[in-house]
């Protein structure tokens, strides 16, 4: 799988680690932005990744920041964009098998290296189960575009 990493300054070491662990899983591993020790603005990586994704140029990215927060909520701002902020594998299945999250946002300050490897190889390993679920991220989607959820015509997108 094509997969983009950034971090902030709290994620650099964490985000190595992890570049190193997707590429001996046999992922297609692409570091769009790090701080390499410096203090930097986690928008500005998420954003980067974010848009990659959104493009279409990976298939999913990967941000780190100190808590994760911060980098999803400016992942988040990207039309096309589903990240979600993990700290355990169980809320990694959940974001890609009920939410099809394509990005994946973890804090360095939050977990440890190893874990964050093994979070994100579990992430990556999930599908999305579709279904009752393919409908409600059609309703994300149509608040992308200003819609009420509720009344948005969803069927043509869930199939």
């Amino acid at each position: 799988m094509r997969i983009a990493l950034g971090s902030d300054h709290r994620g650099d070491a964490a985000l190595q680690s992890l570049a190193a662990a997707l590429r001996k899983a046999g992922h297609e591993v692409a570091v769009l932005f790090q701080c390499n020790g410096q203090s930097c603005d986690y928008p500005d990586g998420a954003w980067r990744v974010a848009r990659a994704v959104a493009d279409g140029e990976y298939e999913r990215g990967i941000l780190m920041c100190g808590s994760g927060i911060g980098v999803s909520i400016a992942a988040n701002k990207v039309p096309g964009i589903r990240a979600a902020v993990v700290c355990d594998e169980l809320h990694a299945r959940l974001s890609r098998a009920h939410n099809d999250a394509n990005v994946l946002c973890m804090g360095a300050d939050i977990i440890s290296a190893k874990d964050a490897n093994t979070i994100a190889l579990t992430w990556l390993s999930t599908q999305f189960e579709g279904g009752r679920h393919a409908r409600r991220v059609a309703k994300i989607a149509a608040i992308e575009r200003g819609e009420d959820p509720a009344s948005a015509n969803i069927d043509a997108a869930v199939g």
